[in-house]
């Protein structure tokens, strides 16, 4: 059971496309992973195991008929409970939509589908992915938070319950469970993948991406999801290039500009020194490595950040809210309340520091491939009521741009750290390109103990 649970994406499709495993015998290894651990960790919301079974069959009986559905053929996903899954309950982890069943799939749930994956069932999430800390605890150690909002998306994934998830980010809830689970979170730029048919925190901040164990399993599932969507009135018309096949390629030489501003400032000790220690080895293996500094306060930056999700909350809430306030968590309620009074005049300068920074950022780019920062300030917290802290991640959030956290090791406590880099708009084939090969650097190969 085990070797087939830890199985990456790439690895599992190639091995049912060459009949040298079954999807039935990888679902079955799965759902009985899960059924060992689930009281434990707490990931489901709904785990939907009949239907998943059914698929594999499915999968299985339209490769012994010579049909293969696609690049994620027989490959099962986890879901964050915020996409609409067709005849299967899409919660919110909000008690107003305990009971809603969508009649429709979202669009990347619908173009997994059509690459053959198999959606095993829904994650749990912090309500309306901006709520209290859900239930789910961290694989590699139960006392410490797993990082939200995408928990349990990020935990299925290091726990080797599935190969990849699907998540999303307002301000970090896709970056920082993955740097906290060890795993490798993706965000690729805003409008990159369709946000149709997710429930929404702002829909100006608002990012698909995905948690896989590697970054070639990133690339396969962007490969899967990007692309224009009509039905989304954000999503980008800028041409898709096949991620995996540029990622495979490999990239000789990266030239990483080093991001201590700010991040630094609000790093622990451990952090810096293992951030540190990064570098240097990646500068021992070729990479050519400059300093970067931002004009302004990232703070501001910060600030902006707020002033647009909040106000995007109320307005996406504003209707039930209405109706029904006191179902709402404390957290969601003064999300939505600090929203409900921010003129609008404050909200388009917001908008403007926005756009600000965007330059900015794309400025100190132009002869670099990405920016590398730490992903948190600390390993995950000794702390179950708290996610962590998403300032680490929300400007790259704030200005669209492309973000991916690599595992790059384990604290003294034996609790994962990342590193997150940054790319242009719309360049994710050099993002993770770059990430490949720090990736190939680091090595990183542990994994939870889980007995």
């Amino acid at each position: 059971m085990d070797d087939l649970c830890g199985l990456t994406v790439a690895t599992a499709a190639s091995q049912i496309r060459q009949r040298r495993i079954s999807p039935v015998s990888l679902m079955e290894a799965l759902l009985e992973r899960s059924a060992l651990l689930e009281n434990k960790l707490k990931i489901w919301v709904t785990l939907n195991g009949d239907h998943a079974l059914e698929a594999a069959l499915k999968s299985k009986k339209d490769l012994d008929n010579g049909i293969v559905n696609g690049p994620l053929h027989g490959i099962p996903v986890g879901v964050k409970d915020l996409y609409f899954t067709k005849n299967m309950k899409t919660t919110a982890c909000s008690p107003i939509y305990e009971h809603f069943m969508p009649s429709y799939n979202a669009t990347t749930v619908h173009k997994l589908e059509q690459a053959g994956a198999i959606i095993m069932g829904k994650t749990i999430t912090t309500e309306f992915a901006c709520g209290d800390p859900p239930p789910t605890v961290n694989p590699w150690n139960h006392l410490h938070t797993p990082g939200g909002s995408s928990t349990g998306s990020a935990v299925g994934v290091a726990a080797r319950i599935f190969p990849a998830s699907l998540g999303s980010q307002t301000a970090g809830s896709v970056l920082r469970p993955a740097s906290f689970n060890g795993v490798v979170g993706l965000k690729p730029t805003f409008g990159r993948i369709s946000r149709f048919g997710v429930f929404g925190v702002s829909w100006s901040l608002d990012t698909m991406g995905t948690f896989t164990r590697t970054v070639k399993d990133a690339a396969l599932m962007l490969n899967v999801l990007a692309g224009h969507d009509s039905k989304d009135h954000s999503s980008s018309e800028v041409a898709v290039p096949d991620y995996a096949k540029s990622v495979m390629r490999g990239k000789i030489v990266p030239r990483i500009g080093i991001l201590r501003q700010f991040f630094y400032d609000r790093s622990d000790e451990e952090v810096k020194k293992h951030t540190d220690e990064m570098i240097y080895k990646f500068k021992s293996n070729g990479a050519h490595i400059k300093e970067v500094v931002l004009p302004g306060d990232i703070q501001q930056l910060l600030s902006a950040h707020r002033i647009l999700m909040t106000a995007g909350a109320a307005a996406t809430h504003q209707v039930k809210f209405s109706e029904r306030p006191d179902d709402f968590s404390p957290n969601v309620r003064g999300v939505i309340e600090a929203g409900m009074l921010v003129p609008a005049v404050t909200y388009l300068q917001a908008d403007r520091v926005r756009r600000m920074y965007r330059e900015y950022v794309e400025m100190e780019l132009a002869d670099l491939d990405a920016i590398l920062t730490t992903t948190t300030g600390t390993p995950p917290p000794k702390d179950l009521m708290t996610t962590g802290d998403p300032r680490f991640q929300a400007p790259w959030t704030t200005c669209g741009l492309p973000s991916i956290s690599v595992p790059s090791g384990l604290s003294e406590t034996g609790l994962p750290l990342g590193l997150q880099l940054v790319s242009k708009a719309f360049d994710e084939v050099t993002l993770l390109s770059t990430a490949r090969w720090l990736e190939e650097v680091i090595r990183f190969d542990a994994t939870p103990v889980l007995d």
